[in-house]
C-alpha cells in the first residue's frame, strides 16, 4: 500500500512538473525570442528606476533607485555619489561604501566615463576586478556619479553600459529639475495673482463694512470676520493646490462682501455635488473667475444679475463651471486674454496656464461669451490625480 502511494505521489509530482514546464515554454513563445525577453526586461527595470530619479538626486530617491539600476547593469556592486558622499549602494562589500566617492573623483571633475584599475576593484573587495565611474549630469552640470564595481575586466561594453544608464538617469534628474522649476514658476503665477486682486474690491469692501457699523454692527462684525478670513486664505504662505471645498469656503467671503456692497443687485447660485468638494484644485484658480464674472459680468449692467456657480460629479472628472446673465464680451478679448496679453480680465491666463501645468494640455479653461449674452467659464479636472500634490 505504501509503495503505491509513493507511485502516485511520483506521477503526480511529475505531471505537475511536466505542466509547469510546458506552461512556462508556452509563456516565453507568447513573449517572444530571448532578446525580447530580455528588451522587456529591461524596459520594466528602467520603469523602476526613473521614478523615483524624478525627486531629484537626494538620498531617499537613489536608495531607491540603485538596486533597479544595478540589475539594468548586472554588475555586482552600484554606488551612488552626489558631490560630497555616498548616497546608495547596493551589492556586495557595503562597508567599504566610503571609497566610492574617491572612485568617483575624477568622472565628476571631467565629466566622462572613468575606469578604475584592478586595485582600486579589489580594494572594495576581493572579489572585484574592476569598476567603471560615469558622470550625473542635471541641466549639463555634473551633480553626481555612478560607480559600477564587476567581477569581469572592464571591457568596452561594460564601460558603454555604464555610460547610458548614467545618461538615462541624468535624463530622469532633468526632468526633475524641469518639474522644480514648473513649480517655481506655478508659485510665482500665484504671487501675481494675489498682487492683481483688485484694490477696490479691498476699498470697496472695507467702505462696504464701515456703512454697517452704525446702523447694523451685528453685521459689520461678520462682514470684518469675512474679510480677514478671504484675505487669510488668498495671502496663506504655503501650498499649491487646495480642495474644492476650501476654494468655495473662500469665494462665498468674497461674495458675501460684494453683496454687502451691491445688495439685491447680486444674486449668487450655488450647485456643488458633494462627491466633489474633495477634489484638489490649483490654489486660487476659480477665485480670479468669479472675480471676473463680478466686475465684467454683474457690475457693468443696471439690473440685477445672477452668478451660478457649479460643481458636478462625473466620473472620473470634476466639471466646474462660472456663469454670470451679465454683458458678456467680445470673444477675441477673451482670446486674447488667453494667449497673455495684457487686458482687464484678472487672471484668465494664469488661471489657464495653472491647469494645464498641473493636469495637461486638454484641461485649460473653456470660454463661452458674446455681447448682452453674458459669459460661461468651464474647467474640467480629474477627481484623483496623482501629479497633485501640496510640493
Amino acid at each position: 500500500m505504501r509503495d503505491w502511494l509513493l507511485a502516485l505521489v511520483a506521477i503526480t509530482g511529475a505531471v505537475a512538473l511536466g505542466w509547469l514546464v510546458a506552461r512556462a515554454v508556452r509563456g516565453r513563445a507568447r513573449l517572444g525570442s530571448e532578446g525580447d525577453i530580455a528588451t522587456y526586461r529591461t524596459l520594466h527595470l528602467a520603469s523602476l528606476a526613473a521614478p523615483p530619479l524624478r525627486a531629484g538626486l537626494t538620498t531617499p530617491a537613489a536608495q531607491r533607485s540603485v538596486r533597479h539600476l544595478r540589475a539594468l547593469l548586472g554588475v555586482e556592486a552600484l554606488a551612488i555619489t552626489d558631490r560630497v558622499d555616498v548616497l546608495a549602494w547596493d551589492g556586495v562589500a557595503e562597508r567599504q561604501r566610503a571609497a566610492a566617492l574617491g572612485h568617483a573623483a575624477t568622472a565628476l571633475d571631467s565629466g566622462a566615463a572613468v575606469v578604475l584599475t584592478e586595485a582600486q576593484a579589489r580594494g572594495v573587495s576581493e572579489l572585484l576586478r574592476s569598476g567603471v565611474a560615469a558622470p550625473l549630469a542635471s541641466d549639463e552640470v555634473v551633480i553626481g556619479a555612478l560607480v559600477a564595481y564587476s567581477t569581469q575586466p572592464a571591457g568596452p561594453a561594460l564601460v558603454r553600459a555604464v555610460e547610458e544608464v548614467a545618461t538615462f538617469a541624468s535624463g530622469q534628474l532633468d526632468l526633475a529639475e524641469l518639474d522644480r522649476t514648473r513649480a517655481r514658476t506655478a508659485e510665482a503665477e500665484v504671487r501675481v495673482l494675489r498682487a492683481q486682486i483688485s484694490p477696490h474690491f479691498v476699498y470697496n469692501s472695507l467702505t462696504a463694512i464701515a456703512s454697517f457699523v452704525r446702523t447694523d454692527p451685528d453685521r459689520a462684525r461678520d462682514l470684518l470676520l469675512d474679510f480677514a478670513e478671504f484675505t487669510r486664505y488668498s495671502f496663506r504662505a504655503h501650498g499649491r493646490y487646495t480642495t474644492l471645498a476650501e476654494e468655495l469656503r473662500s469665494i462665498e467671503q468674497y461674495l458675501l462682501l460684494e453683496q454687502a456692497r451691491f445688495g439685491d443687485r447680486l444674486r449668487v447660485v450655488l450647485r456643488v455635488d458633494p462627491e466633489v468638494l474633495g477634489v484638489r484644485i490649483p490654489f486660487l484658480c476659480i477665485q480670479p473667475l468669479v472675480e471676473n464674472a463680478v466686475r465684467h459680468g454683474i457690475e457693468r449692467r443696471d439690473a440685477p444679475g445672477t452668478i451660478t456657480i457649479t460643481a458636478l460629479d462625473r466620473g472620473a472628472d470634476c466639471w466646474i463651471s462660472i456663469e454670470d446673465d451679465g454683458v458678456g464680451n467680445d470673444p477675441a478679448v477673451i482670446r486674447r486674454s488667453l494667449s497673455g496679453e495684457p487686458g482687464d480680465h484678472v487672471g484668465l491666463a494664469n488661471v489657464d496656464e495653472r491647469l494645464r501645468t498641473a493636469f495637461g494640455e486638454d484641461r485649460g479653461l473653456v470660454v463661452e461669451t458674446a455681447p448682452m449674452a453674458g459669459t460661461k467659464v468651464s474647467i474640467r479636472v480629474p477627481k484623483y490625480a496623482e501629479s497633485v500634490s501640496d510640493g
